[in-house]
């Protein structure tokens, strides 16, 4: 029987108890195939799958920028797993430690904190490590003051916010410097997020322009730093040109092989010299992985990512298995020697089937199957109806590639019921004007309350009459 709880740990091991550390990707993926695989002996309590997440729900990442730019609503982004997993026990916590000889896992639950037992410990018989990544920082003085991330969904809508609380303050304010600095928007990283970010948001924020009697489109300055010499890698470097072109044709500043400095005081720092002051800086220049595999004792390679056997076992340990963002998987379709696949949606979704399929066989006593795929190609959108896409070969650009992006995605976001909200809410965003509303108080949502109630916003209750 699937717990419904969200903090209480399993019980006793039934016959096989498998730990699926991650809601992600490849940790939705895998649970939802071994729900299937497994459904006879889940009902007979002959095996027990646990799903350890620190969110309730898996963000198909893809749609983040479209959630950012008001075309999709935040909450068809996300795929609720209590819905999709049903015969799967949802823990809501995180592990913070794995123990591979012992095959135990230390985890900490949102209850951990309130009943002051601490932290639970979960016995498995096989482990899917699968935590995903966080944003790759670097010393980058008044980054962790001033950025902002763009991972999750709370950063997306986030920044939604705050790109039209901008304009509203540029509108006020009669000081030329906190106008400009609010209407100049400074993107670092070249790679899906950062472009797909700034091109949906910088489409958004011109057609809300129009709304403002004293703010005109080209009153915007949008910025985007890249480190290397082009930007979106992965649909291929004529690809690569022509978004550079377009995006500059959209008065879109783009630099490449430039990098930030600094962000001290609310003002961006580039390498070649240009200073801007600026109240948003959106940090997308990588991601590395997740803080738990340095707990875990594996081996590791050298960029902190599990090393894993093209069966999507983790070398040298028994029972332990990884994909996704946290493995490196050996690319068997590459013809480079020491290739390993990259950390992308396309990979994940796939190892995730291998994964389970792995298993199932290996708790049947069954062989395994190795891990192989050749890599389709990549699609990215540049905003409404523009977009670049190398796919099997074909270059794409335009309206088809942004075409092409909408489909590729929508066969991918899981469930039919999200496919058809995302599918009713473009058709919608076709027929009717963009939503252009800030609802930044979201985040605060007891400030007023606290101000009625006579205490100061965030304060600890010194202030109550």
């Amino acid at each position: 029987m699937a717990s419904d709880s969200g903090g209480t740990p399993p019980g006793p091991p039934p016959g096989v108890r498998i730990l699926v550390v991650g809601g992600g990707y490849v940790g939705m993926y895998t649970a939802l195939r071994l729900q299937r695989k497994l459904k006879q002996r889940l009902r007979s309590g002959e095996a027990e799958i646990v799903v350890v997440t620190p969110d309730p729900y898996m963000t198909y990442q893809p749609f983040l920028p479209e959630a950012a730019a008001g075309s999709i609503s935040p909450r068809h982004v996300v795929v609720p797993l209590r819905r999709v997993l049903p015969g799967c026990t949802i823990l809501i916590g995180e592990a913070r430690r794995i123990d591979p000889v012992k095959r135990i896992a230390t985890v900490t639950t949102l209850a951990t904190g309130e009943d002051g037992t601490g932290a639970v410990e979960i016995p498995y018989d096989e482990i899917v490590i699968a935590p995903g990544s966080v944003s790759r920082t670097l010393p980058v003085p008044g980054l962790a003051d001033h950025g902002f991330g763009f991972k999750t969904v709370e950063e997306a809508i986030g920044l939604r916010n705050h790109v039209i609380e901008q304009m509203d303050i540029a509108s006020a304010t009669r000081d030329p410097a906190i106008r400009d600095a609010a209407l100049t928007f400074v993107f670092v990283g070249g790679g899906y997020a950062g472009v797909e970010a700034l091109a949906e948001l910088e489409d958004m924020a011109r057609y809300t322009a129009r709304y403002y009697h004293n703010i005109k489109a080209e009153d915007l300055k949008w910025i985007l730093v890249e480190a290397t010499g082009r930007i979106l890698p992965e649909v291929g470097e004529s690809m690569g040109t022509y978004a550079v072109r377009e995006l500059r044709g959209r008065n879109i500043d783009v630099r490449l092989e430039t990098r930030l400095e600094s962000c001290e005081d609310r003002v961006a720092v580039l390498s070649d010299g240009s200073r801007f002051p600026t109240r948003t800086l959106v940090w997308t220049a990588g991601v590395k992985p997740a803080p738990l595999l340095a707990a875990t004792g594996l081996p590791l390679n050298e960029r902190g990512r599990l090393v894993c056997t093209a069966r999507l076992t983790v070398e040298g340990a028994e029972h332990t298995w990884a994909a996704g963002d946290a493995a490196a998987v050996p690319d068997l379709a590459s013809d480079e020697p020491g290739r390993e696949t990259a950390p992308n949606a396309q990979h994940a979704v796939r190892q995730a089937k291998v994964l389970a399929e792995n298993i199932v066989a290996s708790v049947n006593g069954e062989p395994l199957t190795e891990y192989r795929h050749s890599y389709a190609g990549s699609v990215a959108s540049l905003g409404l109806h523009k977009g670049v896409a190398h796919v099997y070969g074909r270059r794409l650009k335009g309206y088809p590639a942004w075409l092409m992006h909408r489909v590729y995605h929508l066969s991918r976001v899981p469930t039919f019921n999200r496919k058809a909200r995302v599918l009713a809410e473009w058709t919608l965003a076709g027929l009717f004007k963009r939503e252009i509303v800030s609802l930044g108080s979201l985040e605060h949502p007891r400030a007023e309350f606290e101000l009625a109630a006579g205490r100061r916003p965030g304060g600890d209750g010194d202030d109550c009459q």
